[in-house]
């Protein structure tokens, strides 16, 4: 199967009119927002319902990022901590799914997670949740101009007066005007062509008195559970090592590094034989890839089932789990920071990898029987994702960029350790990090290392000053997705339904600063809270904290 790709055949038309097309508009708007997922819709949203004049422009297709791209399984913790434009998404998407019509290859009964008295619907078929933000654009009249690509070229992007941005440039000369921005990317791309401090990686635990960054060796999940060699020849260090385990030092427990936590494609498959693809054998196949996930299988792992998570209409959610799953563990490291070219060759790394660990386990005579047999059952679903080969447009970026503020969100403040003086929103799942890197440890096995999973104790408020620069660097943009976090807190607050908490934040600070006249650091933050509020906004924890003050103070 040739598979089309989305973003590789948009970004290749895009590197193709670097020069600029003289043909295309100029645009201008009181707000412009940069990128096409699930925040940049819901700050569009909340733009127009607040009078002002916005445009979308987004190197994407297909809008709502990884809500429409696959993670049906919404991750969203405490569902009493989601409010505002975010829950009315999961509201909308409910109202799809009390239509009989919607359940074509179930009845809405079978499935567990459909309550008809429930105001909101958290599982989700990609195709309805890119319905909902199709339905929200079209409403509202916010403009979108798609397939338009930032000209991350120094001095080329970015035009800035006075230290604030006037103009943002497309590769194909697309010029959009607008008093205020947003970055609603997952890379931080616009942040970063404006000249905001930004980090990649994880920091040392020693930076911000944090317990959970770094190095995180002795991880238990999605953990090697047998003595797996990663030698070519078991045993002997002399053969070489096995694809996807590196020889490099991993460091030690609470250090820093440049490494980034996996990626992965989150797909959607079935077992209805009517509406199931068999997984296709994916050009540049190379089973040697798989050498290690063969040993933990004969082994005894059946971690092969795991992750299955079931969506409406026999279709799921099918996410990483075990020692050698989907996550393409090691590959991205420089995918927050590369160029076009270089995301390309990264992204069909990753989907050559992941297409190609299905069709292992599915047809490999090697692989054991049970596994091959009950993998073999499952397919891509063939009503999703039909103008992409049924496979998902959007790749998993856990994390990039991370913006650089006067404010940091730490672990310290999930745990409600330090103060929140300015909360726009709540955020309550796992601080969760996928594992980063695959070594060889000091007896010679393979092991995993990265993965983190501790409950923050409870919903937690996120503070406004992780949206906004230091006023130095830009005083009229705001970052929705590559906030100001460490990795450990980013790795809780990266959620699709903060995301969108987020944006809808920060729409309402970037119109309070228009009707101000001031910077966006400067919006006077009672103004803001009150109209959060007023917007259905949730800004305080359900409970006090251990010392009976509340969550936001």
């Amino acid at each position: 199967m040739k598979n089309k790709l989305i973003l590789i055949a948009a970004t290749l038309a895009a590197a193709g009119n670097a020069a600029g097309d003289p043909g295309k508009d100029t645009s201008e708007a009181d707000v412009v927002i940069y990128g096409g997922t699930s925040a940049a819709v819901a700050a569009a949203v909340q733009v127009r319902r607040m009078g002002k004049s916005v445009i979308v422009v987004c190197p994407d297709q297909h809008l709502g990022g990884l809500s429409s791209g696959g993670l049906g399984m919404t991750d969203s913790g405490d569902k009493t901590a989601i409010g505002g434009i975010s829950r009315e998404f999961y509201q909308r998407v409910k109202t799809y799914y009390d239509d009989p019509a919607t359940w074509q290859w179930q009845q809405p009964g079978q499935f567990g997670r459909y309550r008809p008295g429930d105001d909101a619907q958290w599982t989700f078929e990609p195709h309805i949740a890119e319905r909902v933000f199709e339905d929200l654009v079209r409403e509202y009249e916010i403009p979108v101009h798609r397939d338009e690509w930032l000209n991350r070229e120094p001095g080329k992007g970015v035009t800035k007066q006075a230290g604030r941005m006037t103009s943002v440039t497309m590769l194909s000369g697309r010029t959009c005007h607008a008093k205020m921005f947003i970055d609603a990317t997952y890379e931080g791309d616009l942040m970063a062509a404006a000249g905001v401090s930004h980090t990649v990686g994880r920091e040392p635990n020693s930076k911000y008195g944090e317990t959970l960054n770094g190095v995180q060796k002795g991880a238990r999940t999605h953990q090697f559970t047998h003595n797996i060699s990663p030698y070519q020849v078991p045993g002997d260090p002399s053969s070489g090592l096995l694809p996807r385990v590196h020889a490099d030092d991993p460091g030690n427990n609470g250090q820093g590094d440049h490494r980034v936590q996996a990626y992965n494609f989150r797909m959607c498959l079935t077992r209805v034989p009517e509406n199931r693809i068999p997984f296709p054998k994916p050009e540049g196949y190379d089973a040697s890839q798989y050498e290690l996930l063969l040993r933990t299988l004969l082994a005894g792992s059946r971690h092969i089932t795991g992750k299955f998570d079931m969506l409406p209409n026999l279709k799921t959610d099918t996410n990483n789990s075990g020692p050698f799953s989907t996550d393409n563990i090691g590959m991205n490291y420089d995918y927050p920071e590369a160029s076009y070219a270089r995301r390309r060759e990264i992204i069909r790394e990753h989907q050559t990898y992941q297409m190609g660990h299905c069709w292992f386990l599915a047809n490999d005579p090697r692989v054991p029987e049970d596994v091959r047999k009950w993998y073999g059952q499952w397919g891509l679903a063939k009503d999703e994702f039909a103008d992409n080969g049924h496979w998902p447009y959007q790749i998993y970026v856990r994390e990039a960029r991370r913006m650089v503020a006067d404010f940091v969100v730490t672990e310290n403040h999930l745990r409600r350790r330090q103060p929140t003086p300015r909360p726009v929103g709540m955020g309550s799942y796992n601080m969760d990090s996928h594992h980063v890197q695959r070594y060889v440890d000091e007896q010679g096995f393979v092991r995993n290392e990265g993965d983190v999973q501790v409950n923050p104790g409870g919903p937690y408020p996120i503070d406004y000053g992780t949206l906004v620069p230091q006023q130095a660097e830009c005083e009229n943009l705001l970052v929705v997705c590559a906030v100001s976090s460490t990795h450990i807190a980013y790795g809780s607050i990266r959620m699709e339904p903060v995301f969108m908490i987020l944006g809808q934040s920060a729409a309402t600070a970037a119109v309070l600063a228009l009707e101000q006249a001031c910077a966006v650091q400067q919006v006077p933050y009672p103004d803001l809270r009150q109209r959060l509020l007023a917007d259905g906004q949730l800004l305080r924890a359900p409970q006090p904290a251990a010392d009976g003050k509340p969550n936001d103070l």
